[in-house]
């Protein structure tokens, strides 16, 4: 049975502690405002059909550059250090908590053996198919947790491409699929 090493948010947070590692005040600020344009950004996007969607990923981001942030000013440290940071402390034990729960939840159950997998998330686009009346547009936007990335876009076809499905009814073929969790260079 599969176990997912890190859950986006998880993958959202721990990425932001990894890039904060280091980072004095005005770098921090810094990363603040870029997240909180992100998340504006975000928002006037469309409505992507799951709730892992690029504003969800945004809004986890945010909210952990401003506590982030947060810690720095209340600490009085020049630097962040993330074993300074209580919180993300206890993030990490309650992390391998859940992994290990899991774990022992599947060995309990004896149907698999379990498989802790690292797993991505990937946004998935789509375009419209270009026809002699009209030019190709742009089209729904998803975001799917895999792993491996390869497997992104069969995932998402799997799930939109049937008879029914957001692809058929928008009339929409997958464009791209990049991974935006973790971020390169972040965790692994």
């Amino acid at each position: 049975m599969l176990i997912y090493e890190y859950l986006p948010h998880e993958l959202a947070r721990l990425g932001v502690i990894v890039r904060a590692a280091g980072l004095d005040r005005r770098q921090v600020a810094a990363q603040v405002r870029q997240a909180q344009e992100r998340v504006e950004r975000a928002r006037v996007g469309p409505v992507e059909p799951h709730h892992l969607s690029e504003l969800f990923i945004a809004e986890l981001r945010c909210v952990q550059w401003e506590r982030i942030a947060a810690v720095m000013g209340r600490e009085q440290v020049a630097v962040y250090l993330r074993s300074l940071d209580s919180r993300a402390v206890r993030r990490e034990e309650q992390w391998l908590q859940r992994l290990m729960a899991d774990v022992v939840e599947v060995e309990r159950s004896g149907v698999a053996a379990p498989e802790i997998s690292r797993h991505r998330v990937c946004q998935i686009d789509a375009w419209g198919v270009a026809s002699r009346s009209r030019p190709a547009v742009p089209g729904p936007v998803v975001h799917l947790m895999v792993a491996p990335a390869e497997g992104a876009a069969g995932r998402a076809w799997a799930v939109h491409g049937k008879d029914g499905g957001l692809y058929r009814r928008t009339g929409c073929r997958i464009a791209s699929v990049h991974q935006v969790l973790p971020e390169f260079g972040e965790l692994f």
